[in-house]
C-alpha cells in the first residue's frame, strides 16, 4: 500500500467516524447499507477475486447466518455475540460441504456457480417449509428500543449499527490485506490465474480453494448476523433469493474483482446511483418497478464494456494508488 493511498485511507477513516454525528438518520441509514455490501462483496471477493471460484449463492450464508442467530435469539435467549459463532459454524460447514462436492469431482467455473444456485434453492426452500423459524411467514424479532443502547443483544439506535458495520468493514479490508500478502494469497493468485500450472508447481490446489470457501463462509455468515438484528425480519424468499447474492457480487464486479477497495468503491457508487434515481422517480410521482435492477443491469453493462476490469484500477493508477 502506498503513503498516498495510507493517507486517503486515514481520511476516509475520519470522516467516516465522524459521519453519524454530521447527517441526518437517511443518510445515515444508507451509509450503514454501504458498508453492509462493501463488507459482504469483500467476502465474496476472497473466494472469486482471490482464489477465482465463481460463487452465485452466497446469499445462503447470509440467510443461514442470520436464521440461525435470530431463531436462537428468539427461542432460546441466546444473544447475538453466542448465537454468531453457531451460525459461522453452521456456514462454514456448508460451504465446506459445498467446496468438497465441487473441487473433489473437478467441479469449476460455471458449473461450480450453478451448484452454488442449487444449494441456496434448496435452503430457500427448505426454510419455507421449517416452522421452527416462521416458514414461508417469516421471523421476527422484537424492534430494538432505538433511544438505548443493549450491546449483550445488539439492540441500539442507527448509529450503533453504523459504527458496529463499520469495524466489520474496515477489519474486513484489513484482514484482506494480509490475506493478499501471506502465502495464502500467491497461491490463491496463482490458481486463479491458472490452476493446472499451479497443481504443476506442487500447490495443493483442493485445500487452498477450501480454505477461501471457509473464510468467504464464515464472513458472509458475519453479515447474516447484522442482517438480521439491523433490519428485525427474515423472509426466506427475500433473504435466499438469487437477486440478494448478486446485490452482494456487483460492488466487486463494479468496483474492481481481486481489489481491496473495489468491493467498497462499487458499493458506494451503485447505492448512492441507484437510491438517487429512486428520489428522482419519487419527486416525479412515478412508480417504476424493477427499476433498481434495470439500473444495475446498466451499470454492469457499461462497466464490462468500457471498464472490464472494473472502477477502482484506472482510478487507483490515476491518483497513484496501489490495489
Amino acid at each position: 500500500m502506498t503513503p498516498q493511498a495510507k493517507a486517503l485511507l486515514a481520511v476516509l477513516g475520519v470522516f467516516l467516524l465522524a459521519l453519524p454525528h454530521i447527517v441526518n438518520p437517511y443518510i445515515l441509514s444508507v451509509a450503514t447499507l454501504i458498508l453492509y455490501l462493501a463488507y459482504t462483496g469483500q467476502a465474496w471477493n476472497v473466494m472469486m477475486g482471490f482464489a477465482g471460484q465463481l460463487s452465485l449463492g452466497h446469499s445462503l450464508y447470509v440467510g443461514v447466518g442470520a436464521y440461525a442467530s435470530a431463531a436462537l435469539f428468539i427461542h432460546y435467549g441466546i444473544g447475538p455475540w453466542a448465537g454468531i459463532w453457531i451460525s459461522i459454524a453452521l456456514c462454514v460447514a456448508l460451504g465446506a460441504a459445498i467446496g468438497f462436492l465441487a473441487f473433489r469431482f473437478g467441479i469449476s467455473g460455471v458449473y461450480f456457480a450453478l451448484l452454488t444456485i442449487a444449494f441456496c434453492e434448496f435452503t430457500r426452500v427448505g426454510f419455507d417449509h421449517l416452522q421452527w423459524t416462521g416458514g414461508s411467514g417469516g421471523l421476527f424479532l422484537k424492534v430494538a428500543q432505538r433511544d438505548q443502547i443493549d450491546l449483550a443483544n445488539f439492540r441500539g439506535p442507527p448509529a450503533m449499527y453504523y459504527y458496529a458495520i463499520l469495524f466489520l468493514a474496515a477489519s474486513a479490508l484489513l484482514g484482506c490485506y494480509f490475506l493478499l500478502k501471506s502465502k495464502a494469497g500467491y497461491y490463491w493468485q496463482a490458481i486463479r490465474e491458472n490452476e493446472e500450472a499451479a497443481q504443476a508447481l506442487g500447490i495443493n490446489t483442493f485445500r487452498w480453494k477450501m480454505l477461501a470457501v471457509v473464510i468467504s463462509s464464515a464472513m458472509t455468515a458475519v453479515s447474516g448476523v447484522f442482517f438480521a438484528f439491523y433490519y428485525n425480519n427474515l423472509f426466506p424468499e427475500q433473504i435466499f433469493h438469487i437477486s440478494r447474492s448478486i446485490e452482494i457480487i456487483l460492488g466487486p464486479i463494479i468496483g474492481g474483482v481481486g481489489t481491496l477497495f473495489g468491493p467498497i468503491l462499487g458499493a458506494a457508487v451503485l447505492t448512492i446511483l441507484a437510491d438517487g434515481i429512486t428520489e428522482i422517480l419519487g419527486v416525479l410521482g412515478w412508480e417504476i418497478p424493477g427499476i433498481k435492477q434495470v439500473f444495475y443491469g446498466i451499470v454492469m453493462l457499461l462497466v464490462i464494456m468500457f471498464l472490464p476490469h472494473g472502477i477502482w484500477p484506472p482510478l487507483a493508477r490515476k491518483l497513484g494508488l496501489g490495489k
